[in-house]
């Protein structure tokens, strides 16, 4: 897995103009909003990865949903079998998109207060995702 440092370096350590694309991961699972919690939670269990890309029927990236989101909803009190990501996904985003700089792409996830970021083409494809380094 691709991971991003997120914290400030000297610049000749960095390349000025290094872009969204040049740094995600492009092989973590993708899921449809409709699965229910318990089953992204066994994807995400055999895939190894902290993380999940959901999209909705038509392909488009819906948002990132991570272990602790998906966890804390299961032991919500409101939780039921019949959940599906899409309810608990909230409002769409942050996106970045491929041609971003990583600066661009850094100060969305400081913003957003997100450790992992999908990086979505012009049409709203998931094409990876950035992620900080631990």
């Amino acid at each position: 897995m691709t991971l991003v440092q997120m914290q400030p370096r000297p610049a000749s350590a960095t390349p000025v103009h290094r872009t969204a694309a040049e740094a995600m991961d492009t092989g973590g699972p993708q899921v449809c909003d409709d699965m229910t919690v318990e089953v992204a939670l066994s994807v995400m269990a055999s895939a190894r990865t902290g993380h999940l890309l959901v999209c909705d029927n038509d392909g488009l990236c819906t948002g990132l949903l991570t272990q602790a989101q998906l966890t804390a909803a299961r032991d919500s009190s409101a939780y039921t079998d019949r959940i599906q990501l899409r309810d608990i996904l909230g409002d769409r985003g942050p996106f970045t998109r491929p041609v971003s700089t990583m600066a661009e792409a850094e100060h969305t996830m400081r913003y957003s207060q997100v450790d992992a970021l999908p990086v979505v083409d012009e049409h709203g494809s998931a094409l990876g995702v950035l992620a900080v380094a631990r």
